[in-house]
């Protein structure tokens, strides 16, 4: 049994930062690969960043360079900060072991103008 519990979204101001958490707890082997995804109302579900056992990241190209995927293997931990937030970041993010059917619950961020 895996669980995946998502924490640290809220509002902000566009312009603004926050970090997201997503806590990783259960049958977990090898540092699998992880990555944070975005579904905002009345969109798909898209990728924003993935980061591999041994630290590779990749994103979408709308969040390079303002979003940093990174993660704390000892702690089972993946983090995602948020720099330079825009009003199209809003969405609920999650967090998704890539490759199996585990998925957070999500938490919500929501960006004003």
């Amino acid at each position: 049994q895996v669980q995946l519990v998502e924490s640290g979204g809220g509002l902000v101001q566009a312009g603004g930062s926050l970090r997201l958490s997503c806590a990783a707890s259960g049958s977990i082997f090898n540092n699998p690969t992880m990555g944070w995804y975005r579904q905002a109302p009345g969109n798909q579900r898209e990728l924003v960043a993935t980061i591999s056992s041994s630290g590779h990241t990749n994103y979408v190209p709308s969040v390079k360079g303002r979003f940093t995927i990174s993660r704390d293997n000892a702690k089972n931990t993946v983090y995602l900060q948020m720099n330079s937030l825009k009003p199209e970041d809003t969405a609920d993010y999650y967090c998704h072991i890539i490759g199996t059917i585990y998925w957070g619950k999500g938490t919500l961020v929501t960006v004003s103008s």
